[in-house]
């Protein structure tokens, strides 16, 4: 007889992160399906859903209403690192852990929170690099107003001057405006090298498609000219760009060309969770351990999560929507998780650095 944990599911599916929640969700309902259906498993998974409605100030409470549940201490759930912050404090009160799996900008390490996705030294720097020995050194870096398009835009304009490249403009939009007249005139103005686009949601979709017009009316802005680069986009978009996607680099650690198991990074990250917590949870008396306590048994070390910062390695891939899909360009290998750049701002971290930080804001 297998023993049966309760887990909570924390993702909105409508409002501007709808459907990247609902990538994530999808993701993490296979896989629990899937362990379910393994008869070598010991455990199985009852799922416990709440959805926010992509309100900010829902998902403390809904945090707190699933830890609340009988055995309940692990979360699959959030895609944007305000969510995020927003339950961590209410994950400290009940003892609960959150299995995020969506990209972030780094710069945390919360003991609470294990972390499926990619950090920046495993796409914005690689992409940079990418970027860098391709296009130049000359972007124009767009975001959405709040902590990612900030925190990337901050850390490429690092990046780039320390590469003795140039910053030609940057703008920020509030979440969910498509007003992105402005950043098309800066950019015809200004004819960067690329295009460096932190926007998300509506947002991003709006400026990929006024960029698209850009570009089929001047050869200079066309994406073999002066491509547009992203970290968080993915497959679960491209029904909603069409077209305009064409021609789009992005960074991510893993792609769906065709042939492979997951429809999107978000599926895979999100299956990546419910497998490593099915492995950690397979013996006996597991259930009530903490993320501390869980990683020091040999399924914990067996799992990849470091322990000291709850990331995870990663591949680092390069890859060009071509007609409707992606397909890989550059491969940079797996690069372990470091979320304080401990290694620096260009080189992969090596196997034995920590970061010196463990900090939450």
């Amino acid at each position: 007889m297998k023993r049966t944990v309760p887990i909570g599911l924390l993702f909105s599916t409508d409002g501007v992160y709808g459907r990247i929640g609902a990538a994530c969700r999808t993701g993490a309902l296979e896989a629990v399906a899937r362990v379910n259906a393994d008869p070598a498993r010991r455990v199985a998974f009852a799922v416990v859903e709440r959805d926010p409605g992509g309100v900010l100030d829902n998902y403390a409470p809904l945090c707190a209403e699933l830890l609340r549940s009988d055995g309940l201490r692990h979360i699959v759930g959030c895609v944007t690192s305000s969510s995020r912050k927003e339950v961590i404090p209410t994950l400290d009160r009940h003892g609960g852990t959150l299995w995020y799996t969506a990209p972030y900008e780094g710069f945390e390490a919360s003991d609470r929170v294990v972390y499926l996705h990619a950090c920046p030294n495993q796409h914005l720097l690689p992409l940079l690099d990418w970027a860098f020995a391709t296009q130049g050194r000359r972007g124009y870096l767009t975001g959405s107003n709040y902590i990612w398009g900030w925190e990337m835009n901050r850390l490429a304009r690092q990046t780039i001057t320390a590469a003795e490249g140039q910053i030609a403009g940057e703008r920020y939009l509030p979440l969910g405006s498509v007003d992105v007249g402005q950043m098309i005139d800066e950019i015809r103005q200004t004819m960067p090298d690329f295009i460096l686009n932190s926007l998300i949601g509506p947002s991003s979709h709006a400026f990929l498609s006024a960029y698209a017009d850009l570009g089929a009316s001047d050869a200079r802005f066309a994406p073999d000219r002066c491509p547009v680069l992203s970290c968080n986009l993915t497959e679960c978009e491209l029904p909603d760009l069409g077209h305009a996607a064409e021609g789009l680099i992005a960074a991510g650690p893993y792609f769906d060309t065709g042939a492979a198991a997951f429809a999107s990074s978000f599926a895979a990250a999100a299956d990546l969770a419910i497998r490593t917590l099915a492995d950690l949870l397979d013996a006996p008396g597991q259930e009530g351990k903490d993320m501390t306590a869980l990683l020091d048994t040999d399924a914990g070390r067996a799992s990849g999560i470091d322990p000291q910062t709850h990331h995870v390695p990663q591949r680092a891939l390069i890859a060009r929507v071509r007609d409707g899909a992606f397909a890989v360009l550059r491969d940079f290998g797996l690069r372990r998780g470091d979320p304080y750049l401990s290694a620096g701002w260009t080189e992969p971290a090596p196997a034995g650095a920590s970061p010196v930080l463990r900090v939450v804001s």
